[in-house]
Formats: structure tokens, sequence, C-alpha cells
């Protein structure tokens, strides 16, 4: 019955912490799409660099948090074997040559 309770747990704050990433990362798609029409976030260098940053890697976080909210309730196995390839996806992110090379091959 522990066992049930941490996990129950993990997956709600996986699933706040999801929901709150998804907002934000459609927030700042749709300033970037806005700002694409009326230039307003690009005359901020900084601040187009961090939302360009969001852009780019929130869809990757968010597949990361609700895959490790759907893990949770399974099999420890498969939540295991879902970390170890989502530490291969990240370890590969500081390589781009790599990924680089995978796009070539698609």
């Amino acid at each position: 019955m522990a066992n049930k309770g941490w996990k129950q747990a993990l997956e709600k704050v996986f699933d706040v912490i999801g929901e709150i990433l998804a907002v934000i990362y459609i927030l700042v798609f749709a300033l970037l799409l806005i700002d694409a029409q009326w230039a307003f976030i690009s005359k901020v260098d900084w601040l187009y660099n961090v939302f360009t940053i969001i852009w780019q890697y929130g869809a990757f976080v968010i597949a990361a948090i609700v895959g490790l909210e759907a893990m949770v309730k399974r099999n420890m196995l498969f939540f295991l074997i879902f970390c170890v390839l989502l530490a291969v996806c990240v370890i590969f992110l500081f390589f781009p040559g790599t990924y680089e090379s995978l796009i070539r091959l698609i």
C-alpha cells in the first residue's frame, strides 16, 4: 500500500508540472508567431533568445514529463527503461553532430 502512495503522489506532481509547462509552451509559441508578424519580442535580444530556446526544447521537455507521468503508473522496469532512454536523448542533445547525422538519415 505504501508503494502505491508515492507513485500516485509522483504522478500528480508530474501531471501538474506537465500542465504548467504545456500552458507556458503554448503561450511562448503564440507570442513568437505574433512576433513574426509584428516584431516586438525580437527587438529585445535576450528575451527573444529565451523564447526561442523554450520553443526549441519545450516540446521535448513536455514529452519527457508526460512520459514520466505515464511510466510511474507502470511497472518499475518500464519506468527505468524510459528513464534510460530519456537520459540517452538528453546526453545526445549536447552532441549536435549526432543530431545532424540523424537528420541526414531521415
